[in-house]
């Protein structure tokens, strides 16, 4: 199994001089079986030159995976070539909308409605069918299986771990470590204090050991005290999250909009001096780069 970052960026895409090293578009990760069958997780502008690409070698079959959506995880549907193409085949697979219980279909068929889009789905011309996740499923795609399990962020998210060729990919979408809404000393601080430790708890047990470990790390530690609730986690807390989590390498995404490469050298930098002696494997995530696991 392999994977290349398609785009990295979290919020908005920022193409520009100061985004090139780790890249400017949002967040899209190709996973390729051994047989280079082929998995997609989460549709921002990323998917937009990988749809490109693909286009150059068609009929294409892939299984893309919204782990939720929010637009930055989406935006590329409409942009993605093999979508417009008649003997394509995409099977969407995401989370139903929340507020009318619909499926992922109806949600991502309203960014391309009128006023928003001028092409509507039912001008699409590739076999396009979705299949809506739930917690805890699995998805057998014969090649590979993905598993799903529920995130902590402001909209139905799913982190999706993939099983393929003998390695392990674990993907979080965005998410925030559970956290205590209460405090010391309030009547529900102790009771809620035990649903959220076996929250993160479950989080832990779900990816521990996996080869490679994809996470939301929007935040410095002190930006994340500015931002909690926001729906992404710090660095510092992805790291532990994965040393908890024993597993294999870990790549840190989903960068801050307004981040520079020189800023986010100068975060690995410093990461790398204090996480040296723990024994973790990490890498800041750069779009274009080809991983083999």
């Amino acid at each position: 199994m392999r994977f290349q970052f398609r785009g990295t960026r979290g919020s908005l895409s920022v193409p520009g001089s100061s985004t090139v090293k780790y890249g400017g578009n949002t967040t899209c990760i190709e996973v390729r079986s051994d047989a280079d069958e082929l998995i997609i997780l989460d549709a921002g502008t990323g998917i937009r030159e990988l749809g490109l690409e693909l286009a150059g070698n068609m009929p294409v079959k892939c299984h893309l995976f919204v782990s939720h959506t929010h637009w930055d995880h989406i935006q590329g549907v409409p942009f993605f070539v093999p979508m417009f193409v008649s003997g394509n085949e995409l099977i969407i697979y995401g989370p139903p909308d929340p507020l009318t219980m619909t499926g992922i279909e109806s949600v991502l068929a309203k960014q391309m409605e009128y006023p928003h889009f001028p092409v509507r789905v039912s001008e699409l011309q590739a076999d396009i069918s979705y299949e809506t996740l739930s917690d805890g499923q699995t998805v057998d795609l014969g090649f590979a299986k993905v598993s799903t399990i529920l995130m902590n962020h402001p909209a139905m998210a799913f982190g999706c771990k993939i099983e393929c060729d003998g390695k392990t990919l674990f993907f979080t979408g965005d998410h925030e470590p559970f956290y205590n809404i209460y405090d010391q000393g309030d009547e529900d601080f102790e009771d809620y204090e035990k649903i959220v430790c076996e929250r993160n708890r479950g989080i832990v047990d779900f990816i521990r050991g996996v080869d490679v470990f994809i996470a939301d790390a929007q935040y410095t530690e002190e930006e994340y005290e500015l931002k909690k609730g926001w729906g992404h986690s710090s660095f510092e807390r992805t790291l532990t999250l994965a040393r908890d989590a024993e597993v294999g390498k870990t790549y840190l995404t989903h960068h801050e909009t307004t981040r520079t490469d020189e800023e986010i050298d100068a975060i690995d930098a410093r990461l790398q001096e204090q996480w040296k002696d723990s024994g973790m494997d990490f890498y800041m995530a750069r779009e274009g780069e080809m991983l083999q696991i």
